[in-house]
């Protein structure tokens, strides 16, 4: 017998997050080793690119009809996602792997402030004060991370406000929008924006096969490890696999030490361990508060 595809299948769901947490540092591990010598605008094209043929037959297959709305909502999601990887790539090529993921992680803190000053979702003094103690981890990692890089360290502050809001446009666009489906017509617009600001710019270098061969595998993995946590949503409730994510930090470390011989230094490891402290307690606190808010609507009258 098979098992219907909305029934709940948690460990495959976690599976499947476990591999976006190892595909989408290994990702990284290869624009930090393209970085010195393939311009920018060159790695965010092969990226883009490679998720927009990649996932084409998706939005063939799925034949959205998408209004001007919608269709700004994905241009701008589509700009924060370019804006976001930018920046991570940046910051990569002047910082150690694991420092820039941590830092990044800042990322979930930002998007409950966002939900709570924008959205108006409540959120308890017990969150905000696990926020302000995550951010405090943050400065722990930042602060050596910004003597040695100078302003290239605040990058990945960037990504974290950038991808937070890339978080929220997301949300909104699930209600009317299948996942995969954005994810394919969000390549195609990133591709069809950066292809002509290469060639304008003249930011493209001819590959030598190694480095072809990475940007080949740096498309590859950027859209594949996307749609390892699109599938991993689709098994398992984000309760449960978003304690997942945070695995991520130490793939990075370790993937920092094997190829670049980068570790965090006590200071930064003492930020490392209170920003995942910090991200675990707020996702057990959204936890908490979800069954309360169940057990008390299933309460009879």
């Amino acid at each position: 017998m098979t098992t219907p595809a909305h029934i709940d299948r948690p460990l495959l769901g976690i599976a499947l997050m476990a591999g976006f947490c190892v595909l989408a540092p290994l990702g990284d591990s290869l624009a930090k080793i393209l970085g010195p010598t393939i311009p920018l605008l060159q790695l965010l094209l092969v990226r883009f690119a490679a998720q927009g043929l990649l996932m084409a037959p998706m939005a063939l297959k799925d034949r959205p009809a998408l209004g001007p709305r919608l269709l700004w909502l994905i241009a701008l999601r589509t700009a924060l996602h370019i804006a976001g990887i930018g920046m991570m790539f940046s910051a990569l090529v002047h910082m150690p792997l694991a420092d820039a993921v941590s830092i990044a992680f800042v990322m979930p803190f930002i998007l409950l402030l966002l939900g709570w000053l924008w959205l108006g979702e409540e959120v308890g003094l017990r969150r905000l004060l696990a926020c302000a103690i995550g951010f405090g981890g943050t400065l722990l990692v930042l602060q050596p991370a910004f003597e040695e890089a100078g302003w290239i360290a605040l990058l990945p502050l960037g990504v974290a406000v950038t991808f937070a809001l890339f978080m929220l446009v997301t949300r909104s666009l699930s209600r009317h929008v299948a996942s995969m489906t954005m994810h394919a017509i969000s390549g195609g617009m990133a591709t069809a924006v950066l292809l002509p600001a290469v060639v304008i710019l003249g930011a493209w270098t001819v590959p030598s096969a190694r480095d072809a061969a990475l940007l080949a595998a740096l498309g590859l993995l950027g859209t594949y490890a996307h749609l390892l946590m699109i599938w991993s949503l689709k098994y398992a409730p984000s309760t449960t696999l978003a304690p997942m994510q945070y695995i991520e930090i130490p793939v990075a470390t370790l993937f920092g030490f094997v190829i670049f011989g980068d570790l965090p230094g006590p200071q930064a490891s003492l930020g490392i361990a209170v920003i995942c402290a910090a991200g675990l307690y707020v996702i057990w606190r959204e936890r908490v508060t979800a069954r309360s808010i169940m057990r008390a609507s299933a309460a009879p009258p």
